[in-house]
């Protein structure tokens, strides 16, 4: 599971975060809500998972709850059995 975490963590800081930016970003901080994760970058966010994994997320499950942070993220990939 620490590898699936660190896996979409990673990925969140490599395409959302500036190279300057120097927030800390941890399983539990706030994507959306915190404003480093936009609607246009929740869209590529929900592809990259799709693709990485190979399932296809419903828009009903794609929602902003869902994607505000690493550990809600892995409760959604946890619906399609990954762990």
């Amino acid at each position: 599971m620490s590898e699936l975490k660190n896996t979409i963590l990673d990925y969140v800081k490599k395409e959302y975060l500036e190279e300057d930016d120097d927030r800390e970003v941890t399983f539990n901080t706030p994507l959306i809500s915190g404003g480093i994760v936009d609607s246009f970058s929740m869209v590529s966010l929900k592809r990259f998972l799709e693709t990485k994994f190979k399932i296809q997320i419903p828009d009903a499950k794609a929602t902003p709850e869902a994607f505000d942070s690493v550990d809600n993220i892995i409760k959604l990939l946890q619906e399609f059995n990954i762990r």
